[in-house]
C-alpha cells in the first residue's frame, strides 16, 4: 500500500519549497509575484499528486511546472501593460480627466484632496456616484447606520476645513452648527 496524498504532498513541499522558491525569486522582479507563482506551482502539484514523479524526479517536474506558472504569470503582466498603457491613451484623450496644474486647483479643490483617504471616499461615493447610504454600506460591509454617522463626520471635517480656509458656503457654516 502506498503513502497517502497528503503526506506524498507534505514530504514533497518540505523537501523542494526552497529550491522553488529560490528558482522562482532569481526570475521575478517583485517577491510578491514571486509568492504567487510558488503558491501556483504547489497548487499544481496538489492538484495532480498522482502524476507527481517519485523522487528527486517530482522536484524536476516542479521546476517545469513553475516555469510554466512563470511564462504565464509574464504573459499576464504584459496583457495588464498593453491594456493599462491603451485606457492611458484613451484617458489622455479626456482632458476633463487630467489632473489640473497645481496652480489652477480651486481652494475647495485643495481643501477636499488634503482630507484622509477615507473622508475623500464617503464623500465621493455620495457626490460624484451618487450612491445613497444603503448602497455606500452594501459596498463598505458595514451598517446604514455607520454610513450615516461615518458620512455625517466626514461633512463636518470637510466644512470645518473649509472655514479654515475661509471659504463661506452655507452648507459648510450649517454642519458646523449641527450635531448628531
Amino acid at each position: 500500500m502506498g503513502v497517502d496524498p497528503d503526506s506524498r504532498f507534505v514530504e514533497i513541499y518540505e523537501s523542494a519549497y526552497e529550491p522553488i522558491l529560490g528558482y522562482v525569486l532569481r526570475r521575478c522582479p517583485h517577491p510578491e509575484d514571486a509568492a504567487d507563482v510558488v503558491a501556483e506551482t504547489f497548487t499544481t502539484a496538489w492538484r495532480r499528486i498522482e502524476e507527481l514523479p517519485e523522487g528527486d524526479e517530482a522536484r524536476l517536474w516542479l521546476y517545469g511546472v513553475a516555469r510554466r506558472v512563470l511564462a504565464n504569470h509574464r504573459r499576464g503582466e504584459r496583457r495588464h501593460e498593453q491594456r493599462t498603457a491603451a485606457l492611458r491613451d484613451r484617458l489622455a484623450a479626456f482632458p476633463a480627466l487630467a489632473r489640473p496644474p497645481e496652480d489652477e486647483i480651486s481652494q475647495m479643490g485643495r481643501v477636499f484632496r488634503d482630507l484622509t483617504d477615507d473622508d475623500r471616499e464617503l464623500l465621493s461615493l455620495v457626490a460624484w456616484e451618487r450612491l445613497d447610504h444603503g448602497q455606500i454600506a452594501r459596498m463598505l460591509g458595514v451598517s446604514r447606520n455607520a454610513v450615516r454617522i461615518r458620512l455625517y463626520r466626514a461633512r463636518k471635517r470637510f466644512a470645518r476645513e473649509l472655514a479654515k480656509a475661509g471659504i463661506d458656503h452655507p452648507r459648510a457654516v450649517a454642519l458646523e452648527g449641527s450635531s448628531l
